[in-house]
């Protein structure tokens, strides 16, 4: 950006309904979702160096899915990363496979989360090559990649560009075209350059829970086996079902391209937990994507 332009800033159409819309209650409603991961003292080089590649969390409202949330968030403390490659569904149609914003920042009580149209720019000249590209989109509504912003404000240490991906088109050559393109931009950054990546994911939708917990189960089952293609497979055949099931994919493989051969499953729930009706739940897990061989013991 040149000196003397305003930024251009998205504002939040969620702050205040899905989380609290000031400051001061959204760090208290954070601490009561980390509440049950008390951080650990961790040397600087163990928090810095343990393999972490990515995370995959939910996205409902924090009363619902936040702890769930923090579980895998936790891993972030003390962790500074310069780019979160963050990969979302669309809940809303656009004329365009795969979306990103038109905005310079994201805001959120927080403050402001930049993002970087310079690697975009290069990821959308990646895409073409499997004949994608990324429609920028501005005033865009869509909750499930905002809502991680926060998580990401309150964990990590120092400033992060984010490159926001929301996908419409979540079939399996999508997916695995993103991961690729997704690659070959993380191989040209600076290598002193650290990058997250982040899918977000509800699981299964207004089932009553001893159905949810079945289609849940399967999903988490063939998360924990990082396979793309039976993930798909459990998909199309009824056995599972989650809004992110590209995103989830698309990091999957990515993770993988990247060294990864470990899922940890960190936490599992539905919206029961919160609401005390299971006659029709949402589903929610987070999971963390790691090298095993810099698991710590």
């Amino acid at each position: 950006m040149k000196q003397g332009q305003t930024l251009d800033v998205r504002p939040s159409p969620i702050a205040g309904m899905w989380y609290p819309g000031d400051e001061s209650h959204l760090r208290a409603e954070l601490a009561g979702c980390f509440g049950a991961y008390p951080q650990q003292d961790l040397a600087e080089s163990d928090a810095e160096d343990d393999g972490l590649i990515a995370l995959v969390v939910p996205h409902a409202g924090y009363i619902y899915s936040g702890t769930t949330a923090a579980a895998a968030f936790q891993a972030l403390r003390g962790k500074s990363y310069q780019k979160v490659i963050l990969v979302s569904p669309s809940h809303r149609a656009y004329a365009a496979p795969l979306i990103t914003s038109g905005h310079d920042a994201y805001e959120t009580p927080l403050g402001l989360v930049p993002v970087d149209h310079q690697s975009l720019n290069r990821l959308n000249t990646l895409l073409q090559e499997d004949n994608l590209s990324l429609k920028t989109v501005r005033f865009d509504q869509e909750h499930a990649l905002e809502i991680e912003l926060p998580f990401l404000q309150y964990t990590l240490k120092g400033d992060f560009q984010i490159l926001p991906v929301m996908m419409l088109d979540q079939r399996e050559k999508t997916a695995r075209a993103l991961a690729r393109a997704l690659f070959e931009l993380i191989q040209s950054f600076d290598s002193s350059e650290k990058v997250l990546l982040l899918a977000s994911t509800d699981l299964s939708h207004f089932h009553h829970q001893r159905v949810a917990s079945e289609l849940d189960g399967a999903f988490i089952k063939v998360l924990q086996s990082g396979d793309v293609s039976q993930l798909y497979r459990a998909s199309d055949s009824g056995k599972t079902e989650a809004c992110g099931l590209g995103p989830t994919a698309t990091v999957l493989a990515l993770s993988k391209m990247l060294g990864a051969n470990k899922v940890n499953i960190m936490d599992y729930r539905d919206s029961s937990y919160a609401s005390g009706d299971k006659s029709s739940v949402v589903g929610y897990v987070s999971a963390i994507i790691r090298r095993e061989d810099y698991e710590h013991v």
